[in-house]
């Protein structure tokens, strides 16, 4: 019972993080502010980690895994790797401009615990691995590992949805929608498509 009510009041706790990051940004998770929202003394978080860092990164997990989830109901299984990446990067992209305070926080490794202990790796990992996967199945080979190409890929998604997010790239490009952005960041690592 006690058990029970333990694994409770951590899960109260992440629950109460995600809120708040999702209505306020990163900036608002103070310890004391998930604890009042959990409805528990400011204290007792301690009891479920050991460190700030480790309850902004059991938040953080819940953001990688929400961010699993779309990448993994994005695209066709059947689908070339190409197309399967291009499907992935729109779902990376639609869910940063939905999820704008998880996404911050999700990759704000200085707050975050990035080891195993916080469980960011387990949960984050297999994401980038997709992506490294799909690299080296859709070719061209570029001089660089797959594992460079998708890191690149990935970086250039990144300053998409964050510039995009901010109003730069809307204002720079004239674009109204990103699916140019992310065709173009896919021509420049992959090469550019055949039939396009």
């Amino acid at each position: 019972m006690i058990e029970e009510q333990e694994a409770g009041l951590r899960a109260r706790l992440v629950a109460a993080g995600v809120e708040l990051v999702t209505r306020e940004g990163a900036q608002a998770l103070s310890l004391r502010e998930i604890a009042r929202r959990a409805g528990v003394s400011h204290g007792a978080p301690r009891r479920h980690f050991p460190t700030h860092l480790s309850l902004l990164s059991a938040i953080a997990a819940e953001g990688f895994a929400s961010l699993g989830a779309r990448l993994a109901a994005a695209g066709d299984a059947g689908a070339t790797p190409r197309a399967r990446l291009a499907a992935l990067g729109r779902a990376y992209l639609d869910f940063a401009f939905a999820e704008r305070g998880m996404y911050e926080l999700m990759f704000r490794h200085d707050l975050l615990e990035s080891g195993q202990q916080g469980g960011l790796r387990a949960t984050s990992l297999p994401l980038f691995e997709e992506f490294v996967t799909l690299v080296d199945r859709a070719g061209p080979k570029a001089d660089a590992p797959p594992a460079v190409v998708a890191g690149a890929l990935w970086a250039n998604l990144h300053g998409i949805a964050q510039l995009w997010g901010w109003g730069s790239l809307r204002l720079a490009t004239g674009a109204d929608d990103v699916e140019p952005l992310l065709h173009a960041a896919l021509d420049a690592h992959l090469g550019a498509e055949e039939g396009r």
